[in-house]
Formats: C-alpha cells, structure tokens, sequence
C-alpha cells in the first residue's frame, strides 16, 4: 500500500481534464501508441461529439519514481453541473485530486463548487494551471488567484500544458509525493464501497469498487449490505484500458468484480460489499443520496414499445445513478414514464442515449421541478407533475425549490446578470470581488427558473464568460397555478405546467400562439386555449381547412349552392366533435424554446 496512490481530476467544464489524463496514460506508457487517441477514456460516442465527460471513468497506471514502482490509480470527472453527483462518486474512492484551471478562464463556478466537494472529503489538492501555451493565457494573475482559493504557496502550483505535454512529469511526481498512500488494514473483514456499475448483456451487471479495508478473492462467496444479496465472485480484476482479471483485488486498491448478476436491482452505487463468511460491522458512511432537480414525462412513440422502454431505463439507471422513474399514464400520450433528471443537459443526454443505445424513439414533455403542496389540514403532498397538484379549494400553499446560484464573471456584465436574475424571480445575497476584473455574485433563485433556459441565456448575455454552479437550499412558498392547455376544450396533460402566477398570462399567450403554428389545420376548426381553473386566460383559433363544395355547381338556383353548404356545416360541426386533434413532437418540445 506504500506504492499505492489514488487520485481524481477535477475541474470546470472544457478547462482540459480529459486531455489531462491523456497525457498521463501516454506519459506512464499505459496505453500503447497505436491505440491512443483523444479522449482516450472517454468511450461513449456522445461524450467524443460533445466534447464533454458524462461518466467518471477509472484507470491503472504504473510509474517509476526514484527507483520503485509506483501504482496509481485515476479518475477522470466531468465538469458540467449536472454531473456533479459522478464527481463525487469518484471523489469518495480517492485519496488526492489534480484541480485543473484553464490559465486563459482563470477560475471559474465548477472550480470551486468540485474544490469544496474534495476538501469535505479531506482530499490533499494539487492545483494544476493547465493551457499555459495559449496566447491569451494570464499565467501571474490566474496562479494569484488559485493561491488566495486555496492558501497555498505559489511553487505549490504546477504549470502546464496538457495538448503540448508541458508538466506532466511534475504533476506525476506530485501525486506520488503529496497524495498520501491509502489508509486500511488489509487483515480486516472485507469492506469495499461500490462507485460505479455497468450492464454488460453478455455477463450482467459489471460493478466498481475501491477496497477500504480487507482483500478479495475469486471465487469467494460476497455479500452486498444495502440489498442483502449474496454472490460468488466469478472475475475480478484491475482496470487497465481493459480489464485484466486478477486472483485477488489488495486492500487501498480500484477494480471490478463480476458476478453473474442478472437483476439490475441488486446492485445500488454507494453499497458496501463484504464477505458472506467473515462479514464487516458496519457499511461504509457518508454516500449521499443524489436528489434529481427536473422531472418530464417520458412516453414510446408505439404505446407496444412500453416495456422495452421499461428495460431501457433499467439497464440505463445501472450505468447512471442518477437517474430515477416511475410509471405514470397521460390521456393523450398512454402509459409512459415520469423520469427525475439532475438538469437540461442531463435530460438530453438520457433521451440520445436511448434512441442510440436502445433503438428507443420516445416522445418527452413540458419538464418541470418536484414542488410540496400544503393542503388545509396540514398535509404536505409532493408535486411531480401538474396532475397531482391539489384542488386549490383545499389547499392551504404551494412551495417551490430554491437555489443558491452562484455566478463568476466579468465584471463589465453585472448590469445584465443581475437584470437576468431579479427577472426570473431572484433575491439578490452577496456580490464579491475575486480579482478588480472578476466578480462572484450570488443570488437565491426558484429551481423552475434556472432549469429551463437560465444557462443559455446568462452564456449568451456575457458572450460565453459567466460560470454558473449551484445547489439546492430548501422549499419556500410561492404564489403557483398549474396552467392547462387544451384543445377544443379538451385539457392535453402533457403541456399543463405549473407557473408563477405573475408570468402565467404571459407564458400562456406564448404557447397558444406556438401551438397554432405547429399543429396541422385540419377539416374543422381547433380552439387553443390556455386556462387557469375555469378561466380562459388566452385563445387561439386554427382555422379549417375548406374544401369547395360549390364547384360542381356551375349555375342554376342559387339555393342549389346554399343547399350544399348547409351541408357541408353539418359536416364539419359533427367531424368537430369526433375528430381528434394529432399534437405533433416538436410542439411538446417548441415549449422549452418559447422565448426563442
């Protein structure tokens, strides 16, 4: 365990991780040359087309040092907010973590918020100044900047440049020397935390694992102790760039156990494996619970297709956490699911990856954030989704989840942030100079707000300089009203939302005027009506399409022609009865663009 070092990268998105841990696998010669390429760990076709790291992913690698042999085994995180609860997965497996921060951005939201996760964890934290070869890099200024974060000295921060390959050997030898080597006692009953699992359809369910005390063994009968299941331990290994099986797994040391097992169930990320013959005390503490922040309805194109949907998001939860679903029926889209994402990105993400994974083609709609109705009697109900809001007859108040948002930026675009936030329902906290140019302003903001287009337009409003990052601070009351939309006076559930009721003239006007562009005309005329209870708060009308039944009619009496349509009223006033109005998948998701 001497030789043994565990360490994660962490950063804020697009600041180099990836390429990082690139230039380490060249350097320590773990991944041949022939087969190196960017973004090496990164095997989802999505994150190489993003450029983006969705899942932490783990690696061994050897190094010598001052004549030994030195095993290090690393993690690589993504950056973006809404993958933070991967970041610190991976930061409860390790012992030290490389902070990288781009020399040109200086330090940005992401930085400090994965900062602070590791310093909880009393990780020792190497900062690393990464892209010094850019013309545009402020290497004094941004080494300053990281020295006042973390209190430092100045030589504790190593430069470099991970596309040139510049301080790849210092930040090597940093690990070795600052990161202390694990802490556990490998005579002790096994006791190893679970920080990642795959699905395999050939061989199950793949599971990860850092060993905190003990040794595994092939073949030894384990016990997982949240679900309780026992299994064999038919393979286990180490993870190289493949996995290289092993007769045992060492205490302090990452690796991978298969077990054969089917169920997707049995394995839950956070549980603590030990052995079924010789078992620990107690689990492994301080695994939190990840809490999604966005909900959306997600439904099978073919109402057929509903239980492949139901395998898909099985096998998808196993490789993502973070995710969670329930079943839930709406009248115009059949039997689906409600899916609980960590935000927008997350929500685009999972849909890509199941029509690319899974061949599955699902429709999703109006997402929205989990609320808490409080009803006359006391009661307090989890809202959803707008069907389960209360009748406001018995409802005493509604609360919505707040954040405290925390932005980094330019000090030229306070004006506009600060405009952007009081207009989406903020309360302003604290404004803090970082640097004379960088400023940290914070503001206490409804998670519906930031959610939807929040990002987008803070990046667009600073030209792409402000960092968001933010968490959730509790429920507070608000003035809410679910919003209906229907169609010929029929309520479509699947655009309903709950709003603020200062915006819900606004939104609702929006949507009916959306809505009449996208749906088809059809044989009769379609009313679009958003209603707050029983009041009508906005119209708007799709006319018919009118078909010339006077054509044929080439003179003669003129009540010949009236005859026909008087007909044709009829006609058209039944079909408006029975005729069903076809809400195409663009027109759920126009609703996320309104303001476009």
């Amino acid at each position: 365990m001497e030789h043994l070092r565990n360490f994660c990268i962490i950063a804020h998105i697009d600041h180099g991780k990836s390429t990082l841990a690139d230039r380490l696998l060249e350097a320590t010669q773990t991944v041949e040359q022939r087969r190196m390429m960017a973004q090496v760990l990164d095997d989802m076709d999505l994150e190489r087309e993003k450029g983006i790291t969705i899942k932490s992913h783990a690696i061994q690698m050897n190094y010598h040092h001052k004549g030994k042999v030195y095993t290090l085994n690393l993690i690589d995180t993504p950056g973006h907010v809404d993958f933070s609860y991967e970041v610190s997965r991976a930061i409860s497996s390790c012992e030290g973590a490389i902070l990288v921060v781009d020399a040109s951005q200086g330090i940005q939201a992401q930085t400090i918020a994965n900062l602070y996760l590791a310093l909880g964890a009393e990780l020792t934290v190497i900062p690393v100044l990464n892209k010094i070869d850019l013309p545009g890099a402020r290497v004094d200024v941004v080494t300053d900047e990281v020295v006042n974060l973390l209190g430092c000295e100045p030589e504790d921060v190593i430069l470099a440049s991970a596309k040139e390959g510049i301080g790849v050997t210092q930040i090597l030898e940093a690990v070795i020397e600052r990161v202390p080597p694990p802490q556990g006692n490998p005579h002790a009953p096994l006791k190893a935390l679970i920080f990642d699992s795959v699905y395999n359809p050939f061989r199950g369910t793949i599971t990860y694992f850092r060993i905190f005390d003990g040794q595994m063994s092939k073949g030894e009968w384990l016990k997982f102790m949240a679900t309780g299941a026992e299994y064999q331990a038919d393979e286990i290994g180490i993870l190289r760039l493949d996995k290289e099986p092993r007769q045992t797994v060492a205490c302090g040391d990452v690796g991978y156990l298969i077990s054969g097992i089917k169920e997707v169930k049995e394995v839950k990320v956070g549980d603590t494996i030990t052995s079924r013959d010789r078992p620990a005390d107690a689990p492994i503490q301080g695994f939190k619970e990840v809490k999604p922040m966005v909900f959306a309805g997600v439904y099978p194109v073919d109402t057929d297709e509903f239980e492949d949907l139901r395998a898909s998001l099985e096998k998808l939860q196993l490789n993502d956490a973070s995710l969670v679903y329930e079943p839930e029926t709406s009248a115009a889209l059949g039997f689906g699911f409600r899916v609980g994402f960590l935000g927008m990105l997350h929500m685009e993400i999972v849909q890509e990856r199941l029509e690319r994974e899974f061949n599955m083609t699902v429709i999703t709609t109006v997402p929205n954030v989990a609320y808490i109705a409080e009803l006359n009697d006391g009661t307090r109900l989890p809202v959803n989704c707008p069907s389960d809001l209360p009748d406001p007859a018995r409802t005493k108040h509604v609360e919505e989840p707040f954040v405290k948002a925390q932005i980094i930026t330019k000090s030229e675009y306070i004006g506009a942030i600060m405009s952007l936030c009081i207009d989406k329902r903020g309360v302003f906290r604290n404004q803090h100079y970082l640097t004379p140019e960088r400023v940290e302003i914070i503001f206490d903001l409804p998670l519906a707000e930031v959610v939807f287009d929040f990002y987008d337009r803070l990046k667009t409003i600073s030209r792409g300089y402000a960092s968001l990052d933010y968490e959730l601070i509790g429920f507070r009351e608000s003035h809410l009203v679910k919003l209906d939309i229907m169609l010929n006076g029929d309520p479509v559930d699947a655009l309903s939302a709950i709003i603020h009721r200062d915006k819900a003239y606004d939104y609702g006007k929006k949507i009916c005027v959306k809505l009449k562009e996208l749906i088809p005309r059809q044989q009769f005329e379609i009313a679009i009506q958003a209603g707050i209870g029983t009041r009508i708060i906005a119209r708007e009308t799709i006319r018919a399409l009118r078909k010339d039944v006077t054509a044929k009619c080439y003179g003669g009496d003129i009540s010949r022609k009236r005859k026909l349509l008087e007909k044709q009223k009829k006609g058209k006033k039944r079909m408006r009865q029975i005729g069903s109005v076809e809400v195409p998948q663009s027109a759920f998701m126009a609703v996320l663009k309104l303001d476009d």
